[in-house]
């Protein structure tokens, strides 16, 4: 496990949001206004086009200081040594994960609306566990919809840090983060926006009225 930081607003990309040279527009936009982690996820098999895209948000990321997460791909994460992985149920096992890379990776987990799949991902060496949709989502419709409570029972389990993903929005997280959430997992509510900028201090708002540890930056 690492000792790498996971809490306040996190990001993830969409090429339907994002096309072309608005990744890396809107990413840096993001970046710029205070995003520190930033996952970048494309489900394409254009495997060229994801190795470039995701070479150059890895080295925008390391100039404004922010981790940078490869989703589902630990291929690619190899590849151009990015510093974190997310998983979900369908990829490589976390223990196969741990020994292929050893403990200088952070590995989130997808768990959806499952506590004990988070407990064992926690005690295979996960660095953090992510739970969701908690509210209907345009990227995932038809993901689980997991239920407040389920937060609350995580903080109480868990040591590891916790991230709420699924239709979150600067007008509907501040509950998630009462219950415990340690992150918000956005994208539409930040790279969906006209004003990626604005939306980010939108969202970073949650974490100062919440007591959280990250705060509003100027872009």
């Amino acid at each position: 496990m690492t000792t790498t930081a996971i809490a306040g607003v996190y990001g993830i990309t969409d090429s339907t949001l994002m096309p072309g040279d608005a990744l890396l527009c809107k990413s840096e936009a993001a970046l710029r206004a205070g995003l520190r982690i930033l996952q970048y996820r494309d489900k394409s098999d254009d495997a060229a086009r994801r190795l470039r895209e995701a070479a150059a948000l890895h080295a925008l990321c390391r100039d404004y200081g922010a981790l940078f997460v490869v989703n589902d791909d630990a291929a690619l994460a190899a590849k151009i040594a990015a510093p974190a992985l997310h998983v979900g149920r369908e990829d490589a096992p976390l223990a196969e994960l741990r020994r292929h890379f050893g403990g200088s990776l952070c590995i989130g987990v997808s768990c959806y609306d499952d506590l004990a799949r988070a407990e064992r991902a926690q005690a295979e060496g996960a660095d953090y566990v992510a739970f969701g949709a908690f509210f209907p989502s345009p990227s995932k419709p038809d993901t689980s919809r997991a239920p407040l409570h389920l937060l609350r029972e995580a903080r109480r389990r868990l040591q590891v840090p916790v991230v709420a993903i699924g239709g979150i929005r600067a007008d509907n997280g501040a509950d998630l983060l009462a219950a415990g959430a340690d992150a918000l997992a956005v994208i539409s509510a930040l790279f969906g926006s006209a004003d990626v900028a604005a939306a980010m201090r939108r969202l970073q708002a949650l974490f100062v009225l919440a007591g959280g540890s990250q705060t509003m930056e100027e872009s």
